[in-house]
C-alpha cells in the first residue's frame, strides 16, 4: 500500500524508488503522485522566485579604478523536465539559502570578470547594457544548474577615490563653459536680431497703422450701413413680433374662452348632478322619512280616532245605560212619589181642612228655620227699650201677625185653630 501526495504549482515533488530496485524518478509540480510505502521516497523542492543581492567591492575596471557595485538578481528553478531533473540532482535536500549562496557565488564571479573589461563611464552611464551583459554571460552557467535568471539590475555604483565625482565635475565645467559661450552668442545674436526685428516691426507698424486707419474708415462706413439695415430689420422684426404677439394673445384669449365655456359646461353638469344628488338625498333623508312619519302619525291618528270613537261609543253606551238606569229609578221613584202623593191627596181629600192644617204645621218649623237662618250668624241681639212692657207688646204683635202671613203664603188660615186662635185673641 502507499500514499497519495499532492503538491502546489510553487513546489516540485520528486518520487524515487520502486519495486525490484527500479531507478525510475517521477517529477510532479501542481499535481499529485502515488508513493509506495517503504520502497518509495518523496522529496520536495521549492519553485518560488529567489532574490539575490550581489555585492562586488573594490573591483578594478579596465582603467584600474576601484568600484563598488551592487546588483539585484531574481532567479528560480526551471520546470522543464530535463532541467528540473538537473536542479533536483544538485539541490534536492538543500535549503533555499544554500541554493541562493551557490547562485550568488556564480553571479558575483561573472560580475567581477565583466567589471574588469569595462571602463567606469561604460558601467556608470549605461547600466542597462551592463546588466544585460551580466545576464548573458551568467545565464549559461546557472542554466546548467537548472536555474533561470529572470532579471538582473544594477542597484548602485560608487567609488572611494572620488573618480565619479571628478568625472562629474569635469563634465560639469565643460557643460558650464559651453553654456556660457552659448549664452553670450545667443545674447549677441539676440541683440542683432532684436534691432532687425524692431526695424521690421516699425515698418510693419506703420503699414499696419495705415491699413488699420483704412480698415477703420471702411469699418465705420460699413458699420453705419449695417446699423441702418439692422435698425430697419429690428423695427420690422419688432412690428412682426408685436403683430404675432397680438395674434398669439388673441389665440390664447380664444382658447381661454373655450376653456371657460368647457369649464362652465362641466360646472353646470356638476351642479346638475349635485342637484340630482341633493334631490335624491332630500328624498332619502327628508321626504321619505317625512312620508313615513306622516304615515305613522296618520296611522296613529286613525288608531287614536278609532280608539276615541270606540271610547265615545262605550262612554255613550255607558251614559245611555246609566241614563236608562237612572230613568228607570226616577220613573220608579216618580211612580212611588205619585202613588204617595195620590195617597196623600186621597187622605187630604178625605180629611179636608184637618189634613191641610197638619201639613202646614209640619212645614212651620222648616219655614221658621229658613227665616231665622241669618240670625244664626249673630252672636248677640240687644233690644233697646226703657220699658219692659214694650218688649212684650212687640212679641205679642209678631205672634198676632203670624197667621195672616201663613195664610198669605199657604192659603191656610191658622186663626181657625183653637189653640192659636186663643193665643192670638188673648194677645189682641
Amino acid at each position: 500500500m502507499g500514499n497519495c501526495h499532492t503538491v502546489g504549482p510553487n513546489e516540485a515533488l520528486v518520487v524515487s524508488g520502486g519495486c525490484c530496485g527500479s531507478d525510475y524518478k517521477q517529477y510532479v509540480f501542481g499535481g499529485w503522485a502515488w508513493a509506495w510505502w517503504c520502497i518509495s521516497d518523496t522529496q520536495r523542492l521549492s519553485l518560488e522566485v529567489m532574490t539575490i543581492l550581489c555585492r562586488c567591492e573594490n573591483i578594478e575596471t579596465s582603467e584600474g579604478v576601484p568600484l563598488f557595485v551592487t546588483g539585484v538578481a531574481q532567479v528560480k528553478i526551471m520546470t522543464e523536465k530535463e532541467l528540473l531533473a538537473v536542479a533536483c540532482e544538485q539541490f534536492l535536500g538543500k535549503h533555499v539559502q544554500d541554493i541562493k549562496n551557490v547562485v550568488l557565488q556564480t553571479l558575483e564571479g561573472h560580475l567581477r570578470s565583466i567589471l574588469g573589461t569595462l571602463t567606469v563611464e561604460q558601467i556608470y552611464q549605461d547600466r542597462d547594457q551592463f546588466a544585460k551583459l551580466v545576464r548573458e554571460v551568467a545565464a549559461p552557467d546557472v542554466g546548467r544548474m537548472g536555474i533561470e535568471i529572470l532579471s538582473f539590475t544594477i542597484k548602485d555604483v560608487y567609488d572611494k577615490v572620488d573618480y565619479l565625482s571628478s568625472l562629474g565635475k569635469t563634465q560639469t565645467a565643460v557643460v558650464q563653459r559651453d553654456a556660457d559661450i552659448g549664452v553670450a552668442e545667443a545674447e549677441r545674436d539676440a541683440g542683432i536680431r532684436e534691432a532687425e526685428c524692431k526695424k521690421e516691426m516699425l515698418d510693419v507698424k506703420f503699414m499696419a497703422d495705415t491699413k488699420i486707419a483704412d480698415s477703420k474708415r471702411a469699418f465705420e462706413l460699413q458699420k453705419s450701413a449695417f446699423s441702418e439695415e439692422v435698425n430697419m430689420k429690428t423695427a420690422e422684426a419688432q412690428l412682426a413680433y408685436e403683430l404675432q404677439g397680438a395674434r398669439e394673445q388673441q389665440k390664447i384669449r380664444q382658447e381661454e374662452i373655450e376653456i371657460e365655456v368647457v369649464q362652465r359646461k362641466k360646472q353646470i353638469a356638476v351642479e346638475t348632478q349635485e342637484i340630482l344628488r341633493t334631490d335624491k338625498e332630500l328624498i332619502a333623508t327628508v321626504r321619505r322619512p317625512a312620508e313615513a312619519e306622516a304615515h305613522r302619525i296618520q296611522q296613529i291618528a286613525e288608531g287614536e280616532k278609532v280608539k276615541q270613537v270606540l271610547l265615545a261609543q262605550a262612554e255613550a253606551e255607558k251614559i245611555r245605560k246609566i241614563g236608562e238606569a237612572e230613568a228607570a229609578v226616577i220613573e220608579a221613584m216618580g211612580k212611588a212619589e205619585a202613588e204617595r202623593m195620590k195617597l196623600k191627596a186621597e187622605a187630604y181629600q178625605k180629611y179636608g181642612d184637618a189634613a191641610k192644617m197638619a201639613l202646614v204645621l209640619e212645614a212651620l218649623p222648616q219655614i221658621a228655620a229658613k227665616i231665622s237662618a241669618p240670625l244664626t250668624k249673630v252672636d248677640e241681639i240687644v233690644v233697646l227699650s226703657g220699658d219692659n212692657s214694650k218688649v212684650t207688646s212687640e212679641v205679642s204683635r209678631l205672634l198676632a201677625e203670624l197667621p195672616a202671613s201663613v195664610h198669605a203664603l199657604t192659603g191656610v188660615d191658622l186663626s181657625k185653630i183653637p189653640l192659636i186662635k186663643n193665643a192670638t185673641g188673648a194677645q189682641v
